[in-house]
């Protein structure tokens, strides 16, 4: 009941006219950032620091978990329409959404994606709101061995379920895992793979490719395999889903949930492993009559599970920053340093030195989850007229968006050359039917995978027996393997039958 009571106060706090403007200018702007490829959340909350220095605290905290959970959501309207993700976390939005939207499904997408965002964002907060403590404390007891696997699973899964074939899609995984090696070495501090090539010292940004490999590989593919019917427009049907989407996509958003609130939870976990695993099990329970929907018209299911997955992440990513000051992500980062900017140390003490700050910032969640889908499921329509312009214009405008936007991260003239050769290399992938969102998991996560697995290996004091004697991560090797191993060993026993 203490619980219940200090959530009232903070929905006290955060209803007055002043903060539920914040909340409703951070909900709009964080849409809108998500809506231009390039230009994630973590970029808009630094840009924004310096403007709320003198902003009340509380305010600000609002305003920035606005702009937070509204980029997410604005993310997934470039990648159904336009297959233009405006973040990494919407590349498996970007998968299905956008093969709707080719068969005038549009609007079914963006509004399973809007009610999927709310469910999964609800239900988050309410995990936040009755279990941070506890869930935090539990992720924080996993150690190397165990994040390695995770990382492990996801490189299986992704390949798998990727593409028509493995093989592709493994190769597609190295390319990516190889591309992730350049720049220095994070333990020994030496440069690999540069070239001599002074600005690939610090790596290649994940977000150019993915918008080198999404963005401009589709403006590129579409004028030089698709010129004949580049005037061609996209068929429009319905702007709302049907009895029948409603009814496959339910299960999905509460499978995504659950997938997706545990990964928040995890130091380094992101958005992109919820999201691929999501994914694949959508793909895996697909009924017959469905299944041939997933890479041809595009499945309802592949939407509403990754983006419910997506929101439940990036919603529960506030419970270790709020009871261990531990940020999941680089957007969590840059609200950690917000908090400290107002002299505030997220932690254990937190609830008790800054209650009212911190269920304020609880409640606005709940807030703004209404406003996104105030905001956004009565906009469809808009956002589905994206596709009456002209193809011509359309792939230009995308051109011009990508290119600004990956010249505003660094100002280097580097990137943009790097951008366009990423972006061929995308038209090659695609013309040869091999699968580009690995490429880009295996570069978020092959870093990380690889401190992972030396952090283990010094655990283990180099024996690779350290995977073998915790029982999560004995766990983790138990589902990698089965992974692997069940699909073929499934059509083995049923060939027969079919025979």
């Amino acid at each position: 009941m203490d619980i219940f009571n200090q959530l009232m106060q903070g929905f006290a706090t955060a209803a007055t006219p002043v903060n539920l403007l914040w909340c409703f200018v951070g909900c709009a702007l964080g849409t809108a950032i998500g809506v231009l490829p390039g230009i994630g959340p973590a970029v808009a909350v630094a840009m924004l620091l310096p403007i709320t220095a003198k902003v009340e605290a509380t305010a600000s905290m609002i305003f920035f978990a606005g702009i937070y959970y509204g980029a997410m959501y604005g993310g997934s309207t470039t990648s159904i329409l336009l297959n233009t993700p405006g973040e990494t976390a919407s590349m498996v939005t970007a998968m299905e959404g956008n093969k709707m939207a080719k068969s005038g499904r549009a609007g079914a997408a963006l509004a399973t994606a809007a009610v999927g965002s709310f469910v999964a964002g609800t239900i988050a907060t309410v995990l936040v709101t009755l279990f941070a403590p506890v869930v935090a404390d539990y992720a924080v007891k996993l150690g190397p061995p165990e994040y390695f696997m995770l990382m492990l699973l996801a490189f299986t899964t992704v390949s798998a379920v990727l593409g028509k074939s493995t093989v592709r899609g493994m190769t597609a995984l190295f390319v990516g895992l190889a591309a992730g090696l350049i720049g220095m070495d994070q333990i020994s501090g030496q440069s690999r793979y540069t070239g001599g090539v002074p600005e690939l010292l610090d790596g290649i940004e994940i977000v150019l490719v993915a918008v080198g490999l999404f963005a401009v590989a589709e403006a590129l593919y579409a004028v030089l395999y698709e010129g004949r019917v580049v005037e061609e427009q996209n068929k429009l049907s319905k702007v709302h889903m049907t009895a029948r989407d409603w009814r496959r996509s339910w299960p999905a958003w509460l499978r995504g949930t659950a997938i997706g609130a545990p990964f928040g939870c995890i130091p380094a976990g992101g958005t992109e492993i919820p999201t691929f695993l999501s994914y694949a099990t959508e793909k895996k329970l697909a009924k017959a009559d469905v299944k041939g929907e997933f890479g041809h018209q595009g499945a309802i299911e592949g939407v509403a599970g990754p983006e419910a997955a997506n929101n439940a992440t990036v919603t529960a990513a506030m419970i270790p920053l709020l009871t261990l000051g531990i940020p999941t992500s680089n957007t969590t980062a840059i609200l950690l340093g917000a908090f400290q900017n107002y002299g505030i140390q997220p932690g254990p003490q937190l609830f008790t030195s800054s209650s009212s700050l911190v269920w304020a910032l609880i409640a606005s969640l709940y807030i703004g989850n209404v406003m996104l889908l105030v905001l956004n499921l009565p906009m469809v329509g808009l956002w589905v007229k994206l596709l009456k312009i002209p193809k011509p214009y359309l792939y230009a405008g995308i051109l011009i968006f990508a290119t600004v936007g990956v010249y505003g991260m660094r100002q280097s003239a580097f990137d943009l050359f790097l951008l366009y050769a990423i972006g061929l290399l995308g038209v090659v992938m695609r013309r040869f039917d091999f699968p580009t969102a690995p490429v880009v998991v295996g570069m978020i996560l092959g870093p990380l995978a690889e401190a992972q697995l030396r952090n283990a290996m010094s655990i283990g004091e180099g024996s690779a027996m350290v995977f073998f004697e915790r029982p999560m991560s004995l766990a983790l090797v138990g589902v990698v393997l089965a992974v692997l191993v069940l699909p073929r060993l499934a059509k083995r026993l049923t060939a027969p039958k079919l025979a």
